[in-house]
Order: C-alpha cells, then structure tokens, then sequence
C-alpha cells in the first residue's frame, strides 16, 4: 500500500500531471500541459526519443496546430505551471520557469537577436511570476520572485522580484511584498 501512495505521489506532483490542480476548471490548460510534460521526459532521454519520435510528432501537431500554443519541450518548468487560454503564446526552447507561474494568451517568451548576429538565451523566470494577456518577454534576462508583469508590457531588462512591470518598454509601477515575506 505504501508503495502504491508513494507511485501516486510521484504521478501527481512530479509527473505529467503536476499542473493538473491549478489548471482547475481549465481543460485546455490541462492537455496542452499533460502532453507538453510527457514530451518533455521523452526529449531528456535518447533512447525514448528514438521509441516516441512519433509522439513528439503528433505533439507538435496537437499543440501548434490544434491549439495554436508553441511550447517547446526543452522548456524547464517548475510545479504548478498555468495556463490561461494560451491562445496564440509562443515559449521558447531555453526558456526556464520557476514554480508557480501564470501565462495568459498571446505572451511571446523568447530569445533575441544579437548585433552579431546570434541569438541569446531565453528568459529565466522566478517563482510565482504571473504574466498577463499579451505580455512579450525577450532575451537573456531574469524575472525575479513574486513579479508581475502587465498586460502588453514588453520586458527585454531584468525584473527584480516583487515588482509589478507594466508598458512598452516595460516600467516599474510598484514594489509588491507577499504575505510571507512581512513578519
């Protein structure tokens, strides 16, 4: 019995199905997060790439075409990832997420060219960062802990944590603190 609670414990909260919870309610937030966790796991081995390379084609089918959401499966992301709609968002390969991060639709997280010609990372995004509608985030930057970023800002500088980042180019509208960081 303890092994069968312990199997449980992996599937619900380290397995494909960690973003179930928060995307209550959410039925496309919860497929396009299901598949999207399973391509990631095949992607990290070799072997399983080789055996599921026809599941990586029917996820890119499913997500990019059905969906219309680009989600690369070497995107890192932590537990409890949620998806608003996702309509039309676009996430990066390099492209890291903290636990606990909002996206909305139509948010762009990428890379961007170099004067030389190359490309940079993509962003590295704190936990519980929530992204609004329409939010374009470029570069090699970090979004700190607890940010919030606005609808149709556009953030190609770091974001410290507990900001709330609203406009194009993307401004500081105020310092916020979580309920855990006053004592």
């Amino acid at each position: 019995m303890e092994k069968l609670k312990q199997i449980y414990y992996r599937a619900r909260y380290h397995g494909p199905f960690q973003d179930w919870k928060v995307n209550k309610g959410n039925f496309k937030g919860r497929i396009v997060l299901f598949l999207f966790r399973i391509a990631s796991f095949v992607r990290k081995n070799p072997v399983l790439t080789v055996l599921f390379i026809w599941y990586l084609a029917l996820y890119r089918i499913i997500i990019e075409w059905i969906f219309n959401i680009e989600i690369n499966w070497h995107v890192r992301a932590g537990k409890s990832l949620k998806l608003n709609h996702g309509h039309g968002s676009v996430i990066e390969a390099s492209t890291v997420f903290g636990n606990n991060c909002t996206i909305r639709h139509l948010t762009t997280i990428s890379n961007k060219l170099l004067p030389d010609g190359t490309y940079s990372l993509s962003p590295r995004i704190g936990n519980n960062v929530d992204i609004g509608v329409n939010a374009i985030i470029l570069g090699d930057i970090e979004i700190g802990d607890n940010a919030i970023i606005g609808a149709g800002a556009v953030v190609t500088k770091s974001v410290p944590p507990n900001c709330v980042m609203v406009g194009n180019p993307a401004r500081l509208l105020k310092k916020v603190y979580s309920q855990h960081s006053i004592n």
